[in-house]
């Protein structure tokens, strides 16, 4: 009875541990390969500068920010805070959040700022913000790059996605996408 067991869990292990994961990285590849490989993107000279399903932490004021992450978009320690509106932490993180996007950004109001530039993803990985939070920084992107804001504007609608499938999520930019695009820009 013993060896019984012994042989079912070895086949059993080499079937779950080997040979289904083998086969379901195959049949990936095959039907979606740029999803299989992590979607890495590549710079213009081929260089990886990150994934496109992973948020990026652009401070520079010639690139384009995407939202706060409490774990400073790192995949290894997903999972953003979770505390509640009234907790002293999150009031104070956003205030500081508020100041800090005003004083890079001195032609915007409060009030004008999209919640999803100062609030986390549930992950704290999301690479992606709303087109709205994208076009309130074109003057700052655009004075630091000396380009016409126009410009700017027409590469965050090329940028924009829609809803996945036509109905599920919001229409978003993936900003590391959207500072590569711009980097390309003359």
């Amino acid at each position: 009875m013993l060896l019984t067991n012994l042989r079912l869990s070895l086949v059993l292990l080499l079937i779950c541990g080997l040979v289904y994961p083998l086969a379901m990285t195959g049949i990936a590849q095959v039907v979606m390969p740029a999803k299989a490989s992590g979607s890495l993107i590549t710079d213009a000279s081929g260089k990886v500068v990150g994934s496109e399903l992973i948020g990026q932490t652009f401070s520079d004021p010639k690139y384009f920010s995407g939202r706060v992450s409490s774990i400073d978009n790192n995949a290894a320690g997903s999972g953003s805070n979770n505390y509640a509106p009234s907790n002293p932490a999150l009031i104070e993180r956003t205030q500081a959040d508020i100041a800090a996007f005003l004083k890079a950004n001195p032609d915007v109001k409060k009030e004008d700022i999209p919640a999803d530039l100062l609030t986390n993803s549930g992950s704290g990985l999301d690479p992606h913000i709303s087109p709205e939070a994208a076009l309130i920084q074109v003057e700052r992107v655009a004075k630091a790059r000396n380009l016409d804001p126009g410009k700017l504007r027409t590469l965050i609608e090329e940028s924009t996605e829609g809803r996945s499938m036509g109905v599920f999520g919001e229409r978003r930019v993936n900003v590391l996408k959207l500072n590569l695009a711009l980097d390309q820009l003359k």
